[in-house]
């Protein structure tokens, strides 16, 4: 086996390439997002066209990405100095190294509001019927600066001891352990909602197309939410391709990456909707769907506490790959720019810089609620910023790199592992989406996110 390279930290193993690439692919996108605007979406038709959005767009992006950063064996912003030498291609790194910081600085509010679920739930703060009692939990805990404040810096410090560890001791055991974990809880809760007197709503909802439902916001909102869960664009996937071992089979783990992400969603979807439709609540609830609907859902099942805490245990356990993927972005730069700079020390700084950036995301929704950047507050501003701008526009340079500077032939010698992967054919198929189908359908995405349309 061949290590990544020499004095330098990678995965060690093909089953830790897999799970930390499905650990950054993992996350609130597949049990937050995911429901909620497959539930705005119309349901099984937002699904299916998810799903070929992922295919056209979100898989071809995932394989170029992973592929450079191998080749390259460097950080997001040293892989296009080193492929594209004295060009301004490094700025394609610089965005995805900001797009990772602005992600984190509103991701780890979120997920701190998870954790403090967790502790909700077990401690029975959010029994009851009615969702005005999730509402009013959900209310109480962002309208506090100082709770809301601590509990994101509990995830800054979490995170930080996982990536203190280092890639294979850190991030890699990590999600071997979580991804199986993550897999069995979602498990279990779905095998509860099935058992539900009107599961076979939800899963009609979610399962039997209605095709009528499919609009152009419908299929922009598929594309972008593709890109979003996968985590391209942002240079988690060209740091985690750095890292893979030199005879990994890129293609085929992406692909598996893609179907495992969709089963951890599809399940997310058979948890939530048939409880969703039993109990008569509205599968388009929006984002409030997890926080506020949910609680709702599980008091009125039998041991509903315990899945209710099962639930948003496995939702805190979903947020941890992503996170550490994220922040590995600017370690690994920081890392491998400063030559005096450890692994321990690039951590404490890239952790002290989110939770500073973090804060107004996380005082937006107390006092800092009045304050607003272009009609949007910190949090939203950040959002809108990675998410419609950094990530999209991103994407679109890596597939513009690939498939008309880097090119066939090269790439065919990185994919194919130097020729000893028979896999030509499949690999004709997917240059021919990154160089000429995909880049427009990001740039399409991109302008939506603009507001161009």
């Amino acid at each position: 086996m061949t290590s990544p390279a020499k004095n330098r930290d990678g995965f060690a193993t093909a089953l830790g390439v897999l799970t930390a690439t499905l650990g950054s692919a993992v996350g609130l996108g597949n049990i937050w997002k995911f429901p909620y605007m497959t539930g705005e979406g119309g349901g099984a038709a937002f699904l299916i066209v998810y799903l070929l959005a992922t295919l056209v767009v979100g898989l071809p992006v995932m394989i170029g990405e992973i592929m450079l950063g191998r080749k390259a064996r460097q950080n997001a912003i040293g892989t296009w100095s080193k492929l594209a030498p004295g060009s301004p291609w490094f700025l394609v790194g610089c965005a995805g190294v900001l797009a990772a910081f602005s992600i984190m600085a509103f991701y780890t509010d979120v997920a701190g509001w998870v954790f403090a679920f967790v502790v909700k739930a077990a401690s029975g703060q959010l029994n009851g019927l009615d969702k005005s009692v999730g509402e009013a939990a959900f209310g109480s805990m962002v309208s506090d600066p100082f709770g809301s404040l601590a509990w994101q810096w509990f995830v800054l410090a979490l995170v930080a001891l996982i990536l203190i560890a280092g890639v294979a001791k850190g991030i890699e055991k990590t999600t071997k352990i979580l991804m199986p974990v993550l897999f069995l809880m979602l498990c279990a809760i779905c095998v509860r909602s099935l058992m539900l007197p009107k599961a076979g709503e939800g899963l009609a909802f979610l399962f039997a197309p209605d095709f009528s439902k499919v609009t152009v916001a419908v299929v922009l909102n598929a594309m972008g939410l593709a890109f979003f869960k996968l985590s391209l664009g942002m240079g988690t996937m060209m740091t985690y391709g750095s890292y893979f071992l030199d005879e990994a089979d890129i293609p085929k783990t992406t692909l598996r990456v893609m179907l495992a992400d969709l089963t951890v969603s599809m399940l997310a979807g058979i948890a939530i909707f048939p409880a969703v439709f039993n109990y008569g609540l509205e599968p388009t609830a929006g984002p409030g769907l997890l926080f506020m609907t949910m609680p709702a859902v599980f008091s009125a099942l039998p041991a509903g506490q315990l899945f209710m805490t099962l639930f948003f245990v496995l939702t805190s356990v979903a947020t941890i790959g992503a996170m550490c993927s994220l922040f590995e972005v600017p370690v690994a730069f920081l890392i491998e720019t400063i030559p005096s700079c450890s692994r321990k020390v690039a951590t404490v700084i890239v952790a002290i810089g989110i939770g500073l950036c973090g804060v107004p995301a996380t005082l937006s929704f107390s006092v800092l609620s009045d304050v607003t950047i272009f009609g949007k507050n910190f949090f939203d501003m950040y959002d809108f910023l990675s998410s419609n701008i950094l990530l999209p526009a991103g994407g679109a340079f890596i597939c513009l790199f690939v498939g008309w500077v880097w090119g066939w032939e090269r790439s065919k010698e990185c994919l194919t592992n130097n020729g000893t992967l028979s896999n030509e054919g499949l690999l004709k198929a997917w240059f021919f989406l990154v160089k000429w189908v995909t880049p427009v359908l990001v740039f399409i995405v991109l302008l939506k996110g603009l507001g161009a349309f």
